[in-house]
């Protein structure tokens, strides 16, 4: 199967680079397989440089994946370029007509600091997810958005002094878990943010049946979790980065000059490490929407 992306989308080339299958959208067309519509909330900044991040483990999948690319109407956009945004990003609404969307990715922005009621966009943001809910097999939210899902769910976050940065380790709680099931026992993840969750809260809302605690880090903390319906699925961590990533962030962080390097990443031997936790959970979450889709 096959990414479908128009023929003059930017990174074209890094797909090819890198063994990615994809067809344009009228070849697409003619075939007789209707493919996984996925949304693309991305609200990262510099986010057309971001996209390959996500593009990269979806077109792994053997599934036929549609990305369709989702731009907020209460976001400013400041560090964008703001042609590509408005020739590849649509509005939700735009995005779910005439038909809804399989599943929705919501990726991580720079807001942490902020109290969530405090974010410009955070009505839109919680309109999206209300009703993705309804609509979508599945929510996968990333970093910040793994952070809001939470809070919606009852737990609030909790602001560092430093930003936690570097490649973590992490333990698998649930053997067999048809997200995490096929994932090593314990395996590594690229961490990038200024807040946590509290084990003890979040304990206590497994405890009340509000999430299902999926991923443990010492470090860390609860870094993956799920809704208990499991139309939500969190990610405190950036399993998508790619050492490039973290290279920009570093070098981004030293005009800064207020943030540690990263814990357990050498500069001078960078390695992907977490490649196989990247690919297994993107596949796994796909085949997940996949599946929901079908049985309806």
């Amino acid at each position: 199967m096959a990414l479908i992306i128009p023929s003059n989308y930017h990174k074209i080339s890094d797909v090819e680079k890198n063994h990615i299958s994809w067809i344009e959208p009228e070849l697409a067309k003619r075939q007789d397989i209707r493919p996984l519509r996925i949304g693309i909330l991305n609200i990262m900044p510099l986010g057309k440089q971001y996209e390959f991040n996500l593009l990269h483990p979806l077109g792994l999948s053997p599934l036929q994946i549609e990305p369709v690319w989702i731009k907020l109407k209460t976001h400013s956009y400041k560090t964008w370029d703001l042609n590509h945004l408005n020739n590849l990003y649509i509005t939700w609404e735009e995005a779910n007509n005439p038909e809804p969307l399989d599943g929705i990715i919501i990726t991580g922005a720079p807001v942490e600091h902020l109290a969530f009621e405090d974010v410009k966009y955070w009505d839109e943001f919680v309109k999206i997810v209300n009703e993705a809910r309804n609509s979508c097999a599945s929510t996968l939210g990333l970093c910040w958005a793994g952070f809001a899902l939470a809070y919606l769910a009852g737990v609030d976050k909790k602001v560092f002094d430093r930003k936690l940065f570097g490649v973590f380790p992490l333990k698998s709680l649930v053997p067999g878990h048809p997200l995490m099931g096929t994932q090593d026992d314990e395996f590594i993840c690229p961490q990038s943010r200024f807040a946590g969750l509290s084990d003890l809260e979040m304990e206590k809302a497994q405890k009340e049946g509000k999430l299902n605690l999926l991923a443990y880090g010492e470090n860390v903390g609860y870094t993956i979790f799920e809704s208990n319906d499991q139309k939500q699925l969190m990610h405190l961590g950036h399993p998508e980065y790619t050492v490039h990533r973290i290279i920009s962030e570093i070098e981004r962080d030293k005009e800064k000059g207020d943030v540690p390097p990263p814990e357990n990443f050498d500069l001078n031997s960078s390695k992907t490490a977490w490649r196989s936790h990247r690919n297994l959970l993107f596949q796994q979450w796909l085949w997940f929407c996949y599946q929901k889709v079908s049985l309806n």
